[in-house]
């Protein structure tokens, strides 16, 4: 079985090497593989319009599926343009289905704008930052929004909810050391040192934010429960900075 599944895999390396090969040695394409893997290419295609972009993924489909033996093809998925790929399975873009569509689709994967270790606030930002940049292609313009949000945020003008992480909490698996402990964690021990009831699930997430503390003072040591912050009338303030520098 180990020599049926390493055959497999060789098989499939070689598919995807040749395929490469193929696109990127054809003189009137043009194009470059960015990324491949089993079962998907990226394909570069420099200074093409979405048209042309649909025709010549059309073409390399069509050629690919032709140089394999049956049941092996390729199909053209969508088009992004434009587009960011940041590794593996992080990538962000306008996307396309047909040439006749007229407004693009936002569609990420792997990045903030869809990942739940974040707090809402950075996951809003960025696709808004995203779209003014793919949109417009201008800078200064995503400055002048990072600016303005930055803004409001150290003068306190946004909604609590936003700047809410939700991390999982496995109370009985940590190490002894407490300044290991993660901040959900020490919030979930503060409020069952309040109320034994206030025990979370294994696996369950527990909210939290960050607020200004002492100078120097450990990330764990200014994460308060949401509620606690509510209901400091004053005493406690949402940490702007924090959230700017590290999460921004």
């Amino acid at each position: 079985m180990a020599e049926l599944a390493d055959s497999i895999v060789q098989t499939g390396r070689q598919t995807l090497e040749n395929a490469i090969r193929l696109v990127e040695s054809h003189p009137d394409w043009r194009a470059r593989v960015v990324y491949g893997d089993t079962d998907s290419l990226f394909v570069l295609l420099p200074g093409r319009t979405r048209e042309q972009a649909f025709k010549i993924g059309n073409e390399i489909a069509e050629a690919v599926t032709a140089a394999n033996p049956r049941p092996v093809t390729l199909r053209l998925d969508k088009i992004y343009h434009p587009c960011v790929l940041q590794t593996k399975k992080r990538y962000v873009g306008f996307l396309y289905e047909s040439p006749a569509q007229a407004a693009p689709v936002f569609d990420a994967k792997g990045i903030e704008t869809v990942r739940r270790d974040g707090c809402p606030a950075v996951s809003k930002m960025l696709e808004s930052v995203l779209r003014v940049l793919f949109s417009t292609a201008d800078l200064s313009l995503v400055r002048s929004y990072c600016a303005r949000q930055w803004a409001k945020i150290l003068a306190n003008r946004v909604s609590l909810q936003d700047f809410v992480f939700c991390k999982e909490v496995r109370l009985g698996t940590y190490s002894v050391n407490a300044a290991t402990l993660p901040p959900a964690a020490v919030v979930a021990a503060r409020a069952m040192a309040a109320d034994p009831r206030a025990e979370p699930r294994h696996g369950e997430r527990v909210p939290y934010v960050v607020v200004y503390g002492e100078p120097n003072a450990r990330l764990v040591d200014l994460a308060v429960a949401p509620h606690a912050l509510l209901a400091s009338e004053g005493r406690l303030r949402l940490n702007g900075t924090y959230y700017i520098t590290r999460q921004a």
